[in-house]
């Protein structure tokens, strides 16, 4: 079998000079690896950033241990102590309306006129019918005394006295119906001007000028008394059997939009049966109503003091966080870092936020600083408070509903 020589391939152009130039890497692989060089350089520098940062300075404070006596909750709405629909006394036709639809005002205050004339023409009337009664009546008085003479004298029958002594008593009779017609005329002139029975705030006027008004019958306006005012609640039957002497105890109002319950007030009444269709009592408390901020008819929200009082641990209402439907709390754990806590809340105590389970008394929260906790085990930098003191310094954004804090959650 005959072999044909070897013939090398012809090599490329670029292949010849690196062959020319030495068995050496190529430029393009020699910037690659510088560059891959540096970029681990400057890893490795970065590699730990919290050693670089100090922690985080936040506000911590111990646990609030104290006597609390329970305030339990309940819904209601505001009244009026007294409410009044203004009907007039005297049938007419309305001559002015004296006052400005939601003013306050005054007991005896005049609210409408009602066309005197005609009472005023009666009582013109019922004077003249006075005056003829009275003259009647002494001409009557002047006849029995001489009757009275005449008959012991004998000058006139029996018969004849005892009728002139009859038109005596008659005419006494007219006299004092003429004057209680006169004093019914006065009255109905009186109550041609209508006046407010009780001091608080109007309504708007139902029947305005030019309208009749029937007595007794067309409701001119309403009125309702503001200071103090009545708030109604109910609860069912064992509620009111964990209570005792309930009556006199202190209660709170909050309306609806208000921080709390500003508004301070006694337990005056409880009904004196439970529904049967609803197995709930009903009772009322009196509050104060200086600034007229309660209006009849508002919805209320009413704390009741419980009775027994009990050992509580509480909070600040800004340290409580929520994890979708968990509350939690940030407590200083080990080597000043940030432990989470799920708590369980309670009822609002002063300003503070109840505690029953997840905290010891002796545990301290953070309450400030929030924003700078990203994540459990996080170390920081506690600066000691007290319990609900306000943050020094700059504000420091706390665990709002509407800007939550850090660890992805707000209050």
């Amino acid at each position: 079998m005959t072999r044909l020589p070897s013939r090398s391939l012809p090599q490329p152009r670029a292949t010849r000079r690196r062959a020319r130039a030495g068995a050496g890497p190529s430029r393009p692989a020699w910037g690659l690896a510088l560059l891959a060089s540096a970029v681990l350089a400057g890893c490795g520098t970065q590699a730990n950033p919290s050693a670089a940062m100090p922690p985080p300075e936040v506000s911590v404070a111990r646990v609030v241990e104290r006597e609390v006596r329970p305030w339990d909750d309940f819904t209601g709405r505001v009244r009026a102590v007294e409410t009044v629909e203004l009907r007039p006394r005297v049938s007419g036709y309305v001559e002015r309306v004296a006052f400005t639809e939601g003013d306050v005002v005054a007991k005896g205050d005049l609210l409408f006129v009602i066309d005197p004339r005609h009472y005023r023409a009666e009582l013109e009337r019922a004077q003249a019918e006075l005056a003829r009664a009275r003259s009647e009546s002494d001409l009557a008085r002047t006849q029995h005394a001489r009757a009275q003479s005449l008959v012991e004298a004998k000058a006139i029958s029996r018969e004849e006295f005892e009728s002139r002594r009859a038109a005596r008593s008659q005419a006494d009779a007219a006299v004092r119906a003429a004057d209680a017609a006169l004093d019914r005329a006065r009255l109905d002139l009186q109550f041609a001007e209508v006046r407010a029975p009780i001091s608080g705030r109007i309504g708007q006027a139902r029947v305005t000028a030019g309208n009749l008004a029937q007595a007794d019958a067309t409701v001119l306006t309403t009125l309702v008394s503001l200071d103090p005012v009545h708030v109604y609640f109910e609860a069912d039957e064992r509620t009111w059997q964990g209570y005792a002497d309930v009556l006199g105890r202190p209660v709170k109002v909050g309306l609806s939009g208000e921080d709390g319950h500003p508004h301070a007030g006694t337990l005056d009444f409880i009904d004196n049966q439970v529904d049967a269709g609803t197995g709930t009592l009903r009772a009322r408390a009196v509050v104060a109503n200086p600034d007229g901020a309660l209006t009849p008819g508002q919805f209320a929200r009413v704390q009741l003091q419980g009775g027994q009082s009990r050992e509580a641990l509480l909070v600040d209402r800004q340290a409580v966080l929520t994890d979708q439907d968990r509350k939690y709390v940030y407590v200083m754990g080990e080597d000043s870092t940030a432990a989470r806590r799920d708590i369980q809340l309670g009822r609002d105590v002063g300003g503070l936020r109840e505690v029953l389970a997840g905290l010891q008394a002796d545990d301290r929260v953070i309450v400030h600083g929030l924003q700078k906790v990203f994540f459990p085990g996080m170390p920081v930098a506690p600066v000691e408070v007290e319990m609900g003191a306000p943050p020094a310094g700059p504000p420091v954004a706390s665990a709002d509903p509407a800007h939550p804090g850090g660890a992805g959650g707000g209050r």
